[in-house]
């Protein structure tokens, strides 16, 4: 099952490394990992991942136990522009990033003892 969040207010290249660390992982396991970190940047990736549960758990009835995260990308959004005071009376250029959040959870192949 799929889901998506657009134009959340954290750059992307802040996001990432917490993508990278969730990929693959079994979804309990990731939204645990998750709410063990104080940043606040975590909470969109969590949210998307619940998200991601939550339609698994209403289209095909499937365990939030058996889902593991097949794919996670964290892709650039629109940037904003603005300008703020320089030095010697220039104007200086800062871009204010947005990013999209996607992921793909699938059925974790059972292990066999």
């Amino acid at each position: 099952m799929r889901a998506k969040a657009k134009n959340i207010k954290f750059s992307p290249f802040k996001l990432r490394p917490l993508a990278d660390a969730v990929r693959g992982k079994a979804a309990e396991h990731a939204l645990n990992l998750l709410a063990s970190c104080s940043t606040k940047r975590t909470a969109p990736v969590k949210k998307v991942i619940e998200s991601a549960i939550a339609n698994a758990k209403n289209l095909t009835g499937a365990q939030a136990s058996s889902l593991k995260i097949a794919e996670i990308r964290v892709d650039q959004g629109p940037s904003v522009r603005y300008f703020k005071p320089g030095a010697m009376g220039r104007s200086n250029v800062y871009k204010r990033r947005f990013s999209h959040i996607s992921v793909v959870l699938e059925q974790a192949e059972k292990k066999e003892a």
